[in-house]
């Protein structure tokens, strides 16, 4: 695996290279990562990486500092696996040399709902350095996890948009024994928090069999989510059981679901989705 910071010595390597498939990472990884290289290599070659900690999604009072930044860690587990053909790990001044002034604006309806919410700028800053990304690499096929499902959704919707020739595609949720969807994050917890954080997905799972079962009240069913992980020490920010298509609010018709939750455990920030 070939380590690579600068743009121009990246696209010299691609060149002529028209079946390249890209997973692109903020680092600390962990196997959930490691599942997306693996189905990158399986749609595609060479593969590409990258690792860059991306200061345009992060607001002003989020953990952009404190973000795991283990790079020498994370070269060594992808030339573990011997999947990767490049890893490409820009520096700031590398992507960004002069201020992003032009910047993606994702539309209201999918950009500023749920995580857009609770987190403003962070879906044009993920959109616009995706499209750098992008044209960094020119890859055929990319590799993105369902368990920041709306970035998926968003990022799916931008290539659409764009025309631009690369194809996304989903990788399923890595969990933990326990269910805990894995994530950089999940560092951050202590081990009562640790013990405690695969409730988010208990309770999901719960609103999922609830449906199954033939409950429709979805705001009801929303609401009790929230009030049984208020009821254990976590800050709900939104349950919503949503069309996992577009996002929008269920409409009564047979459109497939998916449930999805942010809720805060001590400091840390969790997500977490299920597909119903």
């Amino acid at each position: 695996m070939k380590v690579i910071q600068r743009i121009a010595e990246l696209r010299h390597a691609l060149r002529q290279q028209d079946r390249v498939a890209f997973v692109p990472t903020m680092g600390g990884l962990h196997a959930g990562h490691l599942a997306l290289v693996h189905t990158a290599r399986a749609h595609g070659a060479p593969v590409v990486a990258s690792i860059f900690v991306n200061p345009l999604q992060f607001g002003a009072n989020e953990d952009f500092d404190r973000y795991p930044r283990t790079l020498d860690e994370d070269i060594a587990a992808l030339r573990a696996q011997n999947v990767v053909d490049i890893l490409f790990a820009p520096t700031v001044a590398e992507l960004y040399p002069e201020p992003q002034g032009f910047r993606v604006q994702p539309p209201d309806d999918l950009g500023n709902i749920l995580e857009g919410e609770f987190r403003p700028g962070f879906f044009g800053g993920v959109t616009t350095v995706v499209l750098k990304l992008l044209s960094c690499v020119q890859p055929r096929i990319a590799v993105f996890g369902k368990k920041d499902y709306q970035q998926l959704l968003v990022v799916r919707a931008m290539c659409r948009q764009f025309a631009l020739p690369t194809e996304i595609v989903a990788c399923e949720t890595a969990r933990e024994p326990d269910g805990l969807a894995m994530s950089s994050r999940n560092r951050y917890l202590d081990a009562a928090e640790r013990a405690e954080a695969p409730r988010l997905y208990r309770e999901l799972a719960a609103l999922r069999e609830r449906i199954h079962a033939g409950a429709r009240d979805f705001p009801a069913l929303e609401a009790q989510a929230a009030q049984a992980l208020a009821a254990a020490g976590w800050q709900p920010e939104y349950v919503a059981i949503r069309r996992q298509e577009d996002l929008g609010r269920p409409d009564g018709g047979a459109a497939p679901l998916v449930a999805l939750a942010a809720a805060r455990l001590g400091t840390t920030r969790l997500i977490d989705n299920v597909e119903i």
